[in-house]
């Protein structure tokens, strides 16, 4: 017979009056009624007839055993959501191999309203972030709505094609063929952002609301030395045509950020393409040392690039996750 430990507080109270025993081979000792009003699963086990008292096996120190086939963290995490706050907070669930081991318990112990707090960590930001694909196959596979729905818009900010993941088994070819149809209707919204600029012309007003877009330019035949002079641009001046506004060709790294960024967007169409792309387009400007430009090119590309991903997220929003639930 396996040797068992005893699981930590709360679920060592003398006056429990049952044992759940993980496969790793803990005792949890219980309350029936916390159990029996969290899940309609354990009301029906607990109402079965129990071992005879003096059976070695099925007892432990007069408590009736039970065995389960979770482990003793899965057991220790979904057992807290079942006891009162004042006993047992509710846990954190942090990793998906957390969410998706306390998922499968809650479903097999019809503890519905524990599956919906589980639900809810799979739209943790947190989680989101770091495993948006993850995220969408758990949800999809549960046939979570909101949670699907969340996890594709940020899957967004990854590559369309994916590289495997463990959990694209929970879900079918038909999930995946309109998660990649889902995210290439975004970048194709978001493409006329680069063909009609009017969202620049209509945010600035006039190019004296955007000087630095098109800052004087450095002419060394100029005579300089009087106490008006300002700082003149060396940056040099695009020529493409796409990238004229009010009749004026802007600063050259300008138009390069706009055909470097909207070249990422066809793959990603996320605001955080637009930000990380402006952030070094800044450390670029200013190690350049162009006098004109580096002085505010900070707080210049911060407004634009917010205005850009302003738009981007409004040019996704209107693209729907076409899969039924």
């Amino acid at each position: 017979m396996t040797m068992s430990t005893c699981a930590s507080s709360p679920f060592d109270h003398p006056k429990a009056d049952i044992i759940l025993r993980s496969a790793d081979g803990v005792d949890f000792c219980v309350f029936k009624l916390f159990l029996t009003l969290a899940s309609p699963f354990f009301e029906t086990m607990f109402e079965l007839p129990q071992p005879a008292d003096g059976t070695d096996n099925d007892t432990k120190d007069g408590l009736p055993v039970i065995p389960v086939q979770e482990d003793s963290k899965t057991l220790d995490t979904f057992l807290r959501f079942c006891y009162p706050s004042t006993l047992a907070e509710d846990p954190l669930l942090e990793s998906l191999a957390d969410i998706l081991a306390i998922l499968g318990a809650a479903r097999k112990y019809s503890l519905d309203l524990i599956e919906r707090k589980v639900c809810q960590a799979l739209v943790n930001p947190k989680i989101l972030e770091a495993e948006p694909l993850r995220c969408f196959a758990i949800a999809r596979n549960a046939r979570l709505k909101h949670e699907t729905i969340t996890a594709a818009r940020y899957t967004l900010r990854q590559p369309l094609i994916p590289a495997w993941f463990e959990e694209i088994e929970l879900i079918t070819a038909s999930d995946l063929l309109a998660l990649l149809t889902y995210h290439k209707k975004c970048a194709i919204a978001v493409a006329p952002l680069r063909a009609d600029l009017g969202w620049v012309t209509n945010h600035y007003g006039s190019l004296n609301s955007c000087k630095w877009l098109v800052p004087e330019v450095h002419n060394p035949n100029r005579p300089s030395g009087g106490s008006n002079d300002k700082p003149t641009c060396r940056c040099g001046r695009s020529t493409k045509l796409e990238f004229i506004l009010w009749s004026s060709f802007p600063v050259s790294w300008w138009a390069t950020y706009m055909e470097e960024t909207f070249e990422l967007l066809r793959d990603t169409p996320c605001r955080d393409i637009v930000k990380s792309e402006a952030e070094k387009t800044i450390q670029k400007v200013r190690g350049a040392g162009c006098n004109a430009c580096s002085a505010r090119v900070k707080e210049n590309m911060e407004e634009f690039s917010n205005l850009l991903a302003l738009n981007v997220e409004k040019a996704t929003a209107s693209i729907e996750l076409e899969m039924p639930f």
